[in-house]
């Protein structure tokens, strides 16, 4: 099954679902734990007829889940098809959806050579690599992504920076509100595929949102 691009996503028109850096997000709000407790197990059996499983983080008071298709690394049909059905189990259990309100941290590594470090930071972190050999990334579904940035040698500046992902619907008002909170706007070049902000110590962050990287 092919993996979708963020349009093809988009242009599905998947209510109630948000498309970040790794796959499909929602927030169902159960509002009490039992509640929480019959979603999981409904939408565990949806995913059981499926052969399709989701992630699933149930907290006080929601349930978050992700899907994603790992033989792709992406989003495919089979995402789209059980998102629709969980959509489903939660309005017929009277649970609303805030996709909006999810978010997700990815931290990057600027190094002039980061096929040279990504091996050290697998074995302390015990992760993943994903992608090809020319591909420097880690993945585990506990921690947030690991990438290696490619840099200069320069020792005068920042190692690690975060790439905050969220949906597009809100990230206008996300960066207006790290604007107001004291930081600074480096540069809109890359916009709308990220932005870089600066915080008040002079620290780089990347917002990040899933548009023009197809």
């Amino acid at each position: 099954m092919d993996r979708l691009t963020g349009q093809q996503i988009a242009d599905a028109g998947l209510a109630g679902w948000a498309y970040l850096q790794d796959g499909l997000h929602t927030r169902l709000l159960t509002k009490d734990f039992t509640t929480g407790m019959r979603l999981v197990q409904l939408v565990g059996e949806a995913a059981e007829d499926a052969d399709h499983h989701p992630d699933l983080d149930l907290r006080y008071p929601y349930l978050d889940v992700r899907l994603v298709s790992h033989d792709v690394g992406g989003v495919t049909e089979r995402d789209i098809g059980l998102a629709r059905t969980i959509s489903e189990i939660a309005a017929a259990a009277g649970v609303d959806a805030a996709p909006l309100a999810v978010k997700q941290i990815e931290i990057a590594l600027d190094s002039p050579d980061g096929a040279k470090v990504l091996p050290f930071w697998r074995a302390l972190l015990d992760m993943e690599k994903i992608g090809g050999p020319d591909d420097h990334e880690l993945r585990d579904d506990t921690l947030p992504n690991m990438w290696f940035q490619p840099s200069g040698n320069e020792e005068a500046r920042q190692r690690f920076h975060f790439d905050v992902w969220v949906p597009p619907e809100v990230v206008e008002g996300r960066l207006q509100a790290a604007l107001d909170a004291g930081g600074t706007l480096e540069t809109d070049a890359n916009a709308p595929s990220f932005w870089i902000l600066v915080d008040p110590d002079g620290n780089r962050v990347c917002l990040c949102t899933w548009q023009e990287r197809d």
